[in-house]
């Protein structure tokens, strides 16, 4: 659809470019290899800029899920144009559809679904963020992720995706090789095939019906990895008492074995003052740590824990250093990078008690993260430390009831009232 920068449309105008838009790419027929009556979607508008912005990119993948929903089910789909409120429509119509086939969320959230959720995060090198968002999810249900468990599910399951930044090739080569399909297939040995999913079918009967296999180069096999462990690793020990995080197929693998020199950033505003000053003392050998940078201490745990290399390393062409944080980052980030160190340093946790030139050891293959002080001194650091002072706004609304409710990483981040007590912990031991 054809717009001109600058102009702002009137909203009928733009739904008449958007309708003609789809008309030309033949949308809006009913397909004729089904006897059942179409099933209509309604395509929502790009807004009145032209632009198409997140709540769209959101509502198209509504839709799509409804789709092929439906698809399943037997029916055509007959794309008719719409509103601006169509995704919410959508939602709406999902919501029926599901509740008709008694679909409710237990049904398809179960155990066995978070552990082929947890074993395909680790198969494709996913994101540090999605422990996160799977933890939160469970913990709803009280389905506790047993992060200790998953680091052994990862020693057992390779990444077999080569995508940036474990691989080499982008998003769009993995939706030309198949897409999920491919990857599942590959995985079937370790997954849960009994599983339900949204389709109403199983995993296994969803993967069955899914098209061949063909000849690529993205999706590896398990015989030939990328990573012949998981992407993630889960680390212990006295910095991170309740754990931490590394995304293994994306570090520097000379950095699995490091001891270094700590050198301290107390804040995100401290890390953005000093990290480029050509006076700051650090070398490529030092570990950078960065507090205050978690659910709490941020608050809300930015994506900042993706630490940049400082400015005098960098122009000496220094690529990768270990850095450690009680912040979140980016799934397409590189580096040697510790993240969710828990419990984090404005609660109080061992973080908080680091200092500048403190020895900080990391150890991959033994998942191990130690600060090398006595435990008298870090009593007497403890003793001494005080919780950070309050900032505007602390004491009262959403931001007073964020603080006072917010659980840690490991539990995902969510309200503690929203979580009811854990009745059963994924992954479970395999029979």
């Amino acid at each position: 659809m054809s717009v001109e920068p600058g102009k702002v449309y009137e909203p009928k105008e733009v739904e008449q470019r958007w309708q003609g838009h789809w008309l030309q790419k033949g949308y809006f027929h009913a397909e004729s290899r089904s006897k059942k009556p179409p099933f209509c979607m309604v395509i929502p508008p790009p807004n009145v800029t032209g632009s198409l912005h997140m709540g769209h990119a959101l509502n198209n993948t509504l839709q799509d899920i409804l789709a092929r929903f439906m698809r399943m089910k037997g029916h055509n789909v007959l794309w008719l144009p719409g509103t601006d409120h169509a995704g919410i429509a959508t939602q709406n119509v999902v919501e029926r559809e599901l509740a008709k086939e008694g679909l409710t969320p237990d049904r398809i959230m179960t155990p066995a679904a978070f552990e082929n959720a947890l074993r395909m995060l680790l198969a494709i090198g996913g994101s540090t963020n999605g422990i996160v968002h799977l933890a939160a999810m469970a913990g709803r249900l009280g389905i506790a992720v047993d992060l200790g468990a998953f680091d052994r599910m990862g020693r057992r399951t390779p990444v077999l995706v080569d995508l940036k930044p474990t691989g080499q090739h982008y998003m769009e080569d993995l939706y030309k090789a198949g897409g999920a399909a491919t990857i599942l297939r590959e995985l079937k040995p370790l997954l849960d095939l009994g599983a339900l999913t949204v389709t109403g079918r199983t995993l296994g009967e969803n993967i069955a019906a899914a098209p061949p296999s063909f000849p690529q180069k993205v999706v590896r096999t398990t015989r030939n990895p990328v990573f012949k462990a998981g992407g993630i690793a889960f680390l212990r020990g006295n910095l991170a008492p309740g754990g931490a995080i590394i995304k293994q197929s994306a570090m520097d693998p000379k950095l699995m074995k490091h001891e270094g020199r700590a050198v301290v950033f107390e804040s995100l505003e401290d890390l953005a003052n000093r990290v480029d000053d050509p006076k700051l003392d650090v070398a490529a050998g030092d570990v950078l740590v960065l507090k205050n940078a978690g659910p709490i201490g941020a608050p809300g745990m930015p994506e900042s824990g993706y630490l940049p290399i400082p400015k005098k390393l960098a122009q000496k062409g220094v690529k990768d250093m270990v850095r450690i944080s009680d912040a979140r980052m980016s799934g397409t980030a590189f580096g040697s990078i510790v993240l969710h160190v828990t419990p984090e340093s404005a609660a109080g946790g061992p973080l908080a008690l680091v200092k500048n030139g403190d020895r900080i050891r990391l150890d991959v293959p033994a998942r191990r993260l130690e600060l090398k002080v006595s435990p008298v001194e870090l009593e007497a650091r403890r003793k001494k430390w005080k919780k950070p002072p309050a900032r505007p706004g602390d004491r009262r609304g959403y931001r007073k009831l964020f603080l006072e409710s917010v659980m840690q990483a490991d539990r995902g981040c969510d309200f503690d009232f929203c979580a009811p007590p854990a009745r059963t912990r994924v992954p479970r031991p395999r029979k």
